[in-house]
């Protein structure tokens, strides 16, 4: 068993690593404007004053690894709500997670504050407000999978419609609304990028060293307790950790839906539901899949671009569907 596991791991993160690899140099080559890997090389090694060098250092470089670091955390935010809810049918953004962090962007944004660590840090504080309310109240009214999703799309609504209601007394700050709300990259700067990557780097090494903890929880309170493990430390423990990964990926990209979802059942399809290979799986995936489709929004139709959450959302819509129907609407084994 333990040959057949070893077999199958190797493959599985070549394959992870070469696509991410893949997907970093499409994301810099290609868009309304491609360059070559010859315009990138002398950009960076002897003209850093030409057109090239600046499309190269100030739109895509920047551009390429926030959607690297916002793929990597929606995707592995999403892996680890679905294991402490117990519930695949849930990621940030289908129960008020993403809405929460958004929320307290829209407030940050109407005091001025656009960019920084305190941006990524008021976002958390929205992420994980959201996130608990959701777990507190599933535990405390044993709602099914169903159930938690519906309260996930009640909470959506209710978060959105405070949102709305800043901007209508803020209007200087709806320039930023529609885009924010359905999720771009054409905003990202150094700034931004520097201080959700800290929150995002950090948070991922310690999800990744905490596997095991987490694989325990899932087994179920009882046997969790009794291999010594305090389980109500641990699940709050992970699902802070969650919504620190699903704040820094709004603060820094806005509200991308379905990224949480697609990519951990993705993985768990092709590879299983070991969480020691789930997570830094489900982050290398992920990472590809939001390059991808951000290089997508900005080539299939140039020089025009469109958001990259309007792509996100034609892909990840059916895939949700599709789950629903498999899980006969969510109630299966709840």
């Amino acid at each position: 068993m333990k040959n057949l596991l070893k077999n199958k791991t190797v493959p599985v993160y070549t394959i992870a690593f070469f696509s991410f690899v893949i997907s970093i140099i499409l994301g810099i080559l290609l868009g309304s404007t491609s360059l070559s890997i010859r315009e990138i090389f002398n950009a960076v090694f002897y003209n850093s004053n030409s057109p090239e060098a600046a499309i190269f250092w100030y739109v895509r470089l920047p551009r390429t690894l926030a959607a690297l670091l916002v793929g990597a955390a929606l995707s592995v935010s999403g892996a680890v709500i679905q294991s402490v809810l117990a519930n695949r049918l849930a990621s940030p953004s289908i129960i008020g997670v993403n809405s929460g962090a958004g929320l307290a962007v829209t407030i940050c944004a109407a005091f001025g504050v656009i960019g920084g660590f305190k941006l990524s840090f008021f976002a958390f504080i929205g992420a994980f407000l959201a996130v608990m309310l959701i777990s507190i109240g599933a535990r405390k009214w044993g709602a099914s999978r169903g159930t938690v999703i519906l309260m996930g799309v009640a909470l959506n609504s209710i978060l959105g419609a405070v949102s709305d209601a800043i901007i209508a007394f803020y209007p200087e700050i709806s320039i930023m609304s529609s885009d924010f709300k359905v999720g771009d990259f054409s905003a990202v700067t150094y700034q931004k990028l520097l201080s959700a990557s800290v929150f995002i780097i950090l948070t991922l090494i310690a999800l990744m060293t905490l596997s095991n903890e987490l694989e325990v929880l899932t087994m179920g309170d009882d046997n969790a307790r009794g291999l010594g493990l305090n389980t109500g430390l641990f699940r709050t423990v992970f699902l802070l950790l969650a919504a620190i990964l699903a704040g820094a990926a709004v603060s820094l990209a806005g509200l991308l839906s379905f990224v949480g979802l697609l990519v951990p059942h993705a993985v768990r399809m092709a590879f299983g539901t070991r969480l020691k290979h789930l997570i830094p799986l489900s982050a290398l995936f992920g990472a590809t899949f939001v390059t991808l489709c951000d290089t997508l929004s900005r080539f299939i139709f140039a020089p025009y671009e469109i958001p990259v959450g309007i792509i996100m959302s034609l892909i990840g819509a059916p895939f949700f569907v599709f789950i629903l129907i498999k899980s006969k609407g969510g109630h299966k084994n709840a």
